[in-house]
């Protein structure tokens, strides 16, 4: 991002980049528009290209402007998205120009949605979104915080608001990593009004924190006239955050999930993470009690080697074992590995099965209690049961017997 001398610049450029474009915009004081653009798809798009950008200039006021647009296949929501974060950067206005947004990107998420997987997007880079949801994640999170270098945190806005409106993620829950509060609250406001299911709060160490992001929620959702429910996850990420988990968790009504970060949180302790995980062994129990304790989902850190399937099994297992309901993940190879594992095994199955029908057994009958075999069951662990029931029934796992049983 630039703008000096009444110049600007978003959007990337160079080897390995794909569907991007890079955009120099220089206000000058005559002349009209002078638009050049070097595309590789210039024979096919180079005419609908650069009407979108003098409409989009003409949208703004713009009348005279030297514009320069290296394109390497960026689709209409890219090419708006760094287009307007050069106009923005070297004009004021209040002005947004938004797509419309796409009917597959209006449906809303229950709090008690499975997330079993998160996948990492990173913010300023269109070509890892655009088919992100192909891969079945639970949820795609388009990241402005650490995956977004800070001289690009600006443009990167532009681009996770358009995607949000226009990028087709076949289902999964819509995600936005904020930046650390304070910063993150600037962000709220490109992602709020914009079809947002779920909002990450990285590095939270109090409740504070949380209140200050409902607090602008609060605000925007009045301007804007939205009602619908925008949830948050909190990410645990240091010491101090580890030991006010509770608070943390309990903080408010739209929290969904409590989720730790390791990378973090092991250099904040001044270890090592390690596939073991020995050291973070607290943290994680923590996070999990926390989570339990105040009714909402543990989610479990990202896994960082994308090479290697068995140690990412291992380390699910691990997860599930502690009592984490999800994790995020890297690379949507992951996907596939954090599911299988994390749904409930056949043994975990059929004693719910049994534990179900104990609890039906007994109703039926008017007991008061519920006994499978010898051993009396309370009531958290026919409610677990039929989680893994019902699990197992949204995995497509369980017999069809059951699935109408259950219905």
């Amino acid at each position: 991002m630039s703008n000096k001398n009444n110049i600007a610049t978003a959007g990337n450029k160079g080897a390995g980049v794909k569907s991007d474009c890079f955009v120099q915009l220089e206000l000058t004081k005559s002349g009209g528009i002078n638009l050049s653009l070097k595309s590789k798809v210039d024979v096919m798009y180079g005419n609908s290209i650069k009407k979108q950008v003098r409409e989009m200039l003409a949208f703004f006021g713009i009348e005279n402007a030297k514009i320069e647009i290296v394109d390497t296949g960026a689709l209409p929501f890219v090419i708006a998205a760094r287009v307007e974060a050069v106009v923005r950067q070297l004009i004021r206005t209040d002005k947004e120009y938004l797509l419309n947004v796409i009917p597959e990107n209006t449906f809303l998420t229950k709090k008690d949605r499975f997330r079993f997987s998160r996948l990492y997007l990173p913010g300023n880079t269109p070509k890892l979104m655009i088919n992100a949801g192909i891969h079945m994640p639970n949820g795609v999170i388009l990241d402005l915080e650490d995956a977004v270098a800070h001289n690009k945190k600006y443009e990167a806005r532009f681009v996770v608001r358009n995607a949000l409106r226009a990028v087709n993620f076949y289902g999964a829950e819509r995600m936005v990593r904020i930046n650390q509060i304070p910063n993150g609250l600037e962000d709220l406001d490109f992602i709020v009004p914009h079809n947002v299911n779920l909002i990450l709060v990285p590095k939270c160490e109090s409740a504070e924190q949380i209140r200050l992001v409902n607090e602008r929620i609060d605000i925007i959702k009045k301007e804007k006239g939205i009602s619908s429910n925008i949830w948050l996850m909190p990410i645990i990420e240091s010491a101090l955050g580890v030991l006010k988990a509770f608070e943390i968790a309990s903080a408010a009504g739209n929290i969904v999930s409590l989720a730790i970060g390791l990378e973090d949180y092991t250099a904040d302790i001044g270890t090592k993470r390690t596939n073991e995980g020995s050291e973070s062994f607290f943290a994680r129990s923590m996070v999990v009690t926390a989570a339990r304790a105040a009714g909402i989902q543990p989610i479990d850190s990202v896994f960082s080697d994308v090479s290697d399937m068995e140690a990412l099994k291992q380390n699910v297992l691990k997860s599930k074992a502690l009592g984490f309901d999800g994790m995020g993940c890297i690379h949507p190879r992951q996907i596939e590995v954090i599911h299988n594992y994390f749904a409930p095994d056949e043994a975990e199955i059929e004693r719910a099965k049994k534990i179900v029908n104990a609890f039906y057994s007994a109703e039926e009958k008017g007991l008061g209690v519920v006994s499978l075999g010898s051993k009396m069951i309370d009531a958290p662990v026919v409610k677990r049961a039929q989680k893994s029931i019902n699990l197992a029934i949204s995995l497509d796992i369980l017999d069809k017997n059951w699935r109408e049983k259950m219905q």
